[in-house]
């Protein structure tokens, strides 16, 4: 039986940790709360399914005065971006798709895409495609599609100019955004380089198109429900409202309130790249699912060998993000780094600089949360906050540090 909740449910060193160098961690990041960098967090461990570290600390409202709570309920955005994955992956299991099926098949608007040659803004040069877009570029993020809000490309600038930044159109649902996006130059021709873009929001959709059911049903009933994922959804309505942590971003080396959307009925569209809200032991479950192998308290998601199969690097010849990633914000490291199908995958952790172990798989959302999953030492690491944007801080590679350090086995 797994764990269930955030509690603690095994010492330190049965875990195989020194619990005074494991205690460095709320020593370290308390102080980010205390000095205004971040308004609260929440952090979770666990080391063969038990949970050796849990601890809270600063606030989910600091205008309310509300305290981050082992319950509370925050955005996850791209940590959304592993779970399509394997909403996808579900129906690979099933034969009802390939990796190397065109994405048009699904989404017929992505047959005629063009490729960005050159030009500005008002005026692209483009191309065609020399080889269609594929599911697995979508899943690798090689797919030529990008984000509004890199600001460092013309390609960018042109989803900007459609609308679509830290949003949407008013009014656009899933299918619409992939027929927009199919209408906008692609960065490079697909398979060719890797940057991170709407290529699993699309991914969502042709788990819609596939599967008949709209993504919110399809998680509900593939994943959400089997792995007792309660409080993760789209949403947040109801009594749940009152765990909802509020959004902040940096204002003077100080947390600053972010106005946004307040999340309290099902949107229009439903991103697979950054759209669900939820909890630590929400995902936590899900981590400890896929450290299982695919399978948490006798249902099974995914079977074993589909699960090492997306913590492999598939980037063309084996490459290394640094070499084939273009330099810009993503939600990982790029040195010593390869990209699975829905994760980055650690290839060569001296090379990366953080201590961890090869084969190490992870991801995080835009407001500095983060996992890890690591098979060789068994170790899940959830961290949850709510401060755009994730590049604000060092958070991922500090934290690794400080968990790593305290391994005592």
């Amino acid at each position: 039986m797994a764990v269930t909740g955030t509690a603690q449910t095994i010492t330190p060193a049965d875990a195989g940790f020194d619990a005074a160098r494991l205690a460095r961690i709320d020593e370290h990041f308390k102080q980010y709360v205390d000095d205004g960098r971040l308004p609260g967090w929440q952090v979770v461990v666990s080391r063969k399914g038990e949970i050796v570290q849990s601890s809270t600390y600063g606030k989910r409202n600091i205008e309310a005065d509300l305290p981050w709570e082992s319950d509370t309920i925050c955005r996850m955005f791209s940590m959304t971006k592993p779970i399509t994955s394997v909403a996808a992956m579900i129906l690979y299991e099933e034969g009802k798709l390939q990796l190397k099926d065109k994405v048009s098949k699904y989404i017929p608007s992505f047959e005629n895409a063009r490729v960005y040659r050159g030009g500005s803004t008002t005026a692209p040069i483009t191309e065609g495609q020399t080889e269609p877009m594929k599911i697995w570029h979508l899943l690798t993020h090689t797919s030529g599609l990008t984000y509004g809000f890199h600001n460092n490309h013309v390609t960018d600038a042109l989803y900007r100019k459609a609308g679509f930044e830290w949003g949407i159109p008013k009014g656009m649902d899933l299918e619409a955004c992939c027929d927009a996006w199919a209408g906008l130059p692609l960065a490079f021709q697909p398979g060719t380089e890797w940057l991170y873009g709407v290529s699993t929001d699309v991914l969502g959709r042709i788990v819609e198109v596939v599967s008949g059911q709209s993504l919110d049903q399809f998680f509900r009933e593939r994943i959400l429900d089997p792995l007792g994922m309660t409080d993760t959804e789209f949403w947040v309505e109801g009594d749940k409202r009152d765990r909802f942590a509020e959004l902040y971003y940096p204002l003077n080396k100080k947390t600053a309130v972010m106005p946004g959307a307040p999340l309290d009925k099902k949107p229009t569209m439903l991103g697979g790249g950054g759209g669900l809200c939820g909890t630590a032991a929400d995902y936590l479950r899900f981590c400890h699912m896929l450290l299982n192998g695919g399978a948490l308290d006798g249902e099974r998601i995914l079977g074993s060998r589909t699960v090492k199969y997306m913590a492999t690097n598939h980037l063309p010849g084996g490459a290394i993000l640094e070499d084939f990633g273009r330099p810009l914000f993503a939600e990982t490291e790029f040195n010593g780094m390869g990209f699975g199908l829905g994760f980055s995958v650690v290839l060569d952790s001296a090379e990366n600089k953080v201590i961890g172990s090869a084969g190490q798989y992870a991801w995080g959302g835009a407001a500095s949360t983060a996992f890890w999953i690591d098979p060789v030492e068994e170790i899940v690491a959830v961290f949850l906050t709510q401060l755009l944007p994730s590049s604000t801080y060092p958070i991922r590679p500090i934290l690794q540090q400080l968990v790593y350090q305290a391994l005592a086995d």
